[in-house]
């Protein structure tokens, strides 16, 4: 069993900067890719970035490459999401997810855990 806890959103001006970050409980987490996810009003969730289970890859959706970055610390069991030149678009409620398997995942399907997830919000 694995609980995650969001912390970090808020409001912020476009191009601005947020760290997001995901504590996590369990003796399971540092054998767990990590994910972050967003759903904006009226759209499905879609994925933004995850890290495999040492932090030693990472990927990212195109929309927030370059500006995001996804990082772990195994010993503080603790998932970051450093997003900087934030936009409009990027408002949303964000989400940690830790995967079922160690490489992490772009699918919803391959996560099993999920935060209550936080607020971003970019104004201009």
């Amino acid at each position: 069993q694995v609980q995650l806890v969001e912390s970090g959103g808020g409001l912020v001006q476009a191009g601005g900067s947020l760290r997001l970050a995901c504590a996590a409980s369990g003796r399971t987490f540092s054998s767990k890719g990590m994910g972050w996810f967003r759903q904006a009003p009226g759209k499905e969730r879609e994925f933004v970035a995850a890290v495999n289970w040492s932090g030693g890859s990472t990927f990212y959706a195109d929309s927030v490459k370059g500006r995001f970055t996804i990082s772990r610390d195994n010993a503080k069991n603790t998932v970051y999401l450093q997003m900087n030149s934030l936009k409009l678009e990027d408002t949303a409620v964000y989400y940690c997810a830790a995967a079922k398997v160690p490489t992490g995942s772009y699918y919803n399907s391959a996560y099993d855990y999920w935060g209550q997830g936080t607020q971003v919000t970019v104004s201009s």
